[in-house]
């Protein structure tokens, strides 16, 4: 079966990108590269707030450093494409400093072009758009569009403030939908000020990581669809990833009912929220929720559509989805190959597709 991992993770720490990096921020980042810091908690490039004690015996930390790595480990996963996400810099929305979060994204954007695209392995890179900075995000995302290996555009969701909706960041999706490119979404537990990462109340992580990322995605999904984002750009593909599925039928949903309430107020949405989400958007797999009923999942799999749903592992991360996880659930051959790979091709659109061996 041709397998689409949409959420593959590098290893992006300030060594690494400091090179790439315009000075004077270079030297930050060489500073930085110098000391030992927890993974995700990298003061001025990966701010989190981690109140946690550690857990002796838990799950370590794993990162893939190299593209000849990374290529070698999803074969063994039975992974044919994948697309690569950071890591580090799951946190870059956080960062305060514009000039600073600006030279940030073009190094890390130089970074993975030269590091991870190179070569013909089937992996792709999603280029880091910076909401500080929306204007350069707009240049940035024309002048990478001409390179056939970036195949999307992340926006860094985790802590953004404002969320994705607003119209400040109206020149990178006018960019996106310009060439042809999807914007990808991901989030990661994080505590800030910004809603809805106003964590600080739960008193350990299991409680903010069952909330963060899913609540992320659906303040971001509202923020995009009350502004009508999806409405304004009608080519623009948007892709949800690392929240699990199971949101995704409620939120639509509930937008349904009050778009009928208050339609209004949002002249410019000309079609229910639920057609836009079938029309435009996709949403990855992992975590996929794991429902006592299996076939409860299957249910909400077609109530979001059988073609909006794509498989995504998470790699290398200790909870990551192993591609078995969606094979084995009991459905057709056919909704497994749209989930596992097909559906990407719709929202990747310059993934190539398998060349199947004639009868």
């Amino acid at each position: 079966m041709f397998i689409v991992d949409a959420d593959v993770h590098v290893n992006d720490t300030p060594g690494e990108l400091a090179p790439y990096c315009d000075m004077p921020w270079r030297l930050s980042l060489e500073d930085l590269a110098q000391s030992s810091y927890p993974y995700l908690l990298v003061p001025g490039f990966a701010p989190n707030f981690k109140p946690d004690p550690p857990i002796p015996g838990g799950q370590p930390t794993r990162s893939v450093d190299t593209a000849a790595k990374m290529r070698a480990e999803l074969t063994g996963l039975g992974i044919d494409v994948g697309i690569l996400f950071p890591d580090h810099m799951l946190l870059f929305a956080g960062l305060p400093h514009i000039e600073y979060a600006t030279a940030l994204s073009h190094a890390y954007n130089r970074w993975l072009v030269d590091k991870w695209l190179q070569e013909k392995n089937e992996l792709y890179g999603v280029l880091l758009a910076c909401p500080q900075n929306p204007e350069d995000s707009a240049q940035q995302i024309r002048e990478y569009a001409k390179n056939d290996r970036i195949a999307g555009i992340y926006l860094p969701t985790a802590g953004v403030n404002p969320l994705w909706g607003h119209r400040k960041y109206d020149a990178i999706f006018e960019a996106a939908q310009e060439v042809d490119l999807p914007v990808c979404l991901h989030s990661v537990t994080v505590v800030t000020p910004a809603f809805p990462a106003q964590l600080d109340q739960f008193e350990n992580h299991f409680a903010r990581q069952v909330i963060s990322h899913a609540f992320a995605m659906m303040a971001n999904i509202t923020s995009i669809m009350h502004t009508g984002v999806p409405a304004r750009y009608p080519k623009l593909r948007v892709v949800f990833t690392e929240a699990g599925i199971a949101w995704v039928p409620y939120m639509s949903w509930r937008m349904d009912k009050y778009h009928q309430e208050y339609r209004r107020m949002v002249p410019f949405l000309e079609k229910r929220p639920s057609e836009y989400i079938r029309d435009q958007m996709w949403f990855a797999t992992q975590p996929i929720e794991e429902p006592d009923d299996p076939q409860h999942l299957i249910d909400t799999i077609h109530h979001i559509g059988d073609d909006r749903v794509i498989f995504a592992s998470d790699w290398p991360h200790h909870d990551f989805d192993h591609p078995r996880g969606i094979t084995k659930l009991p459905m057709g051959n056919e909704l497994k190959a749209k989930i596992m790979g097909l559906n990407a091709l719709n929202a990747f659109t310059r993934i190539s597709a398998p060349v199947m061996a004639a009868d």
